[in-house]
């Protein structure tokens, strides 16, 4: 399933070169919708080391970033809380694509066109290693998490809901 063996760079790979971020590319048929559940069965990897990224927004549309592995949920009240906001809420698609650069599908952590807050679900830090997306719709990146608070300086939250 995963046919293509070379994507072009992104600003993404671009971002991680820069800082000098070890990373292996993983290219896939992208599928409408499928999202993190159908790349790690495309690629073979346990889903809950797929990690999604999510445009979120708090009552004040500040836009955020939140990290979730593939196989969980976002509690929005959870995070809320965590982060001292009234409320979060995903935003919408386009709202999305304008503060991050990226296609839906295609998120990013890295190489956003916006600087935002970056928070990841604890218990992906314990992983060896993770699948992200790496800037295009159909390619992820292989990464040891302690990039993203490394590098990111995404900050650690508990706001996993099962059955995602």
């Amino acid at each position: 399933m995963a046919k293509k063996t070379h994507v072009s760079e992104t600003p993404a790979t671009a971002w991680l070169k820069a800082q000098g971020v070890a990373y292996t590319g993983h290219p896939y048929d992208y599928v409408d919708k499928g999202g993190a559940l159908h790349s790690a069965a495309a690629l073979g990897w346990d889903p809950h080391a797929v990690v999604k990224t999510l445009v979120m927004q708090d009552q004040d549309a500040r836009p955020l970033l939140i990290l979730m592995h593939g196989d969980r949920q976002v509690s929005t009240k959870a995070l809320a809380r965590q982060i001292g906001a009234k409320s979060v809420e995903p935003c919408a698609p386009e709202v999305a694509q304008r503060h991050s650069g990226y296609l839906v599908g295609g998120t990013s952590p890295f190489g956003t066109r916006r600087a935002m807050p970056v928070y990841i679900e604890a218990s992906i830090l314990t992983l060896p290693k993770i699948l992200i997306n790496g800037g295009r719709r159909g390619f992820l990146v292989g990464i040891a998490p302690r990039v993203c608070t490394e590098q990111l300086g995404a900050q650690p939250v508990e706001c996993a809901l099962a059955d995602g």
